[in-house]
């Protein structure tokens, strides 16, 4: 049996026209959504949701298009946008009985949560992203030899076909690369995890390069549209991430106060995986976060 979180029933949870959202959910009071990155499933939040359940209701979903959600086929370009997929949380929190939820969002996850933080303020009631920057300014801080640490992101914007064809060749080496250079601390993601995510990705390898394959396009297309009118995240915001500004040449705490005005940033010492290698810090992060 692949693993689980502990205690947490697991539902599928209609979000769209033909999608519906595989989801743990445990615990009881006010409900945080807890939403995974990349190369990941909801499972790298058992620990920090097993943490929160004790007084709250944590829900934690696979993403649409990861894990054993479901996969739409990618039409086009909105498919996969994180305006699409942050509409499917909101939904989700709603097919659960929230009509107000915090959210929390690793990696992928994040710039999903950022996006339904813009797009639906009146839900959203707290916001934490954890090692990441939104996609606009991440483009614009990739330059030079120092942007070949984010390949993949280049590969994965390519058109249809090809990026698909390279990566299901050899799919465990490809995913498993990541795992591999972006964990400090090997034992945080053990060997069933890890089987776990790397069969999720093999069976998913379409729609997550969709994904990526958004935030090279419309993705940038919808924050540029709301730097243009001045949007800004209008809830409590708190961004924990590794020191990547000095290795790339960037203040994140600057560009996420752009659009963040009540931000707390906070530089992390552990590796990208930090809910699985730090989870006694990010649970601890997260109650702070809820308590402002």
């Amino acid at each position: 049996m692949p693993p689980v979180i502990t205690g947490f029933d697991h539902h599928r949870v209609p979000v769209a026209d033909g999608v519906r959202l595989h989801t743990a959910v445990g615990g009881s009071g006010t409900p945080v959504v807890l939403l995974h990155g990349f190369p990941q499933t909801h499972l790298m939040w058992r620990h920090v949701a097993a943490d929160l359940a004790a007084d709250h209701t944590v829900i934690c979903p696979d993403l649409r298009g990861y894990g054993a959600s479901d996969k739409p086929a990618e039409t086009d370009g909105t498919v996969y946008a994180k305006r699409t997929m942050a509409a499917d949380i909101v939904a989700l929190a709603r097919e659960l009985g929230h009509e107000r939820f915090a959210l929390a969002g690793h990696d992928r996850g994040a710039l999903v949560a950022f996006r339904a933080a813009l797009d639906h303020p009146g839900t959203v009631t707290h916001l934490a992203c954890l090692d990441v920057l939104p996609t606009l300014d991440m483009w614009e801080v990739m330059h030079g030899v120092t942007a070949a640490v984010g390949f993949h992101l280049y590969l994965m914007a390519q058109p249809p076909g090809l990026p698909e064809r390279m990566i299901s060749a050899a799919p465990d080496a490809f995913f498993g690369h990541f795992l591999d250079i972006w964990t400090s601390d090997r034992e945080a993601v053990p060997p069933e995890v890890r089987a776990a995510y790397l069969a999720a990705c093999r069976a998913a390898v379409p729609s997550i390069v969709a994904d990526y394959r958004a935030s090279a396009g419309v993705d940038i297309e919808h924050d540029r549209a709301d730097r243009a009118a001045g949007s800004t995240l209008r809830m409590p915001v708190s961004v924990l991430q590794q020191d990547w500004g000095s290795a790339l040449g960037f203040d994140a705490a600057e560009l996420w106060g752009a659009w963040a005005p009540d931000l707390r940033h906070t530089t992390a010492t552990c590796g990208h995986f930090m809910a699985e290698e730090a989870p006694d810090d990010i649970a601890k992060a997260l109650r702070a976060l809820l308590a402002r």
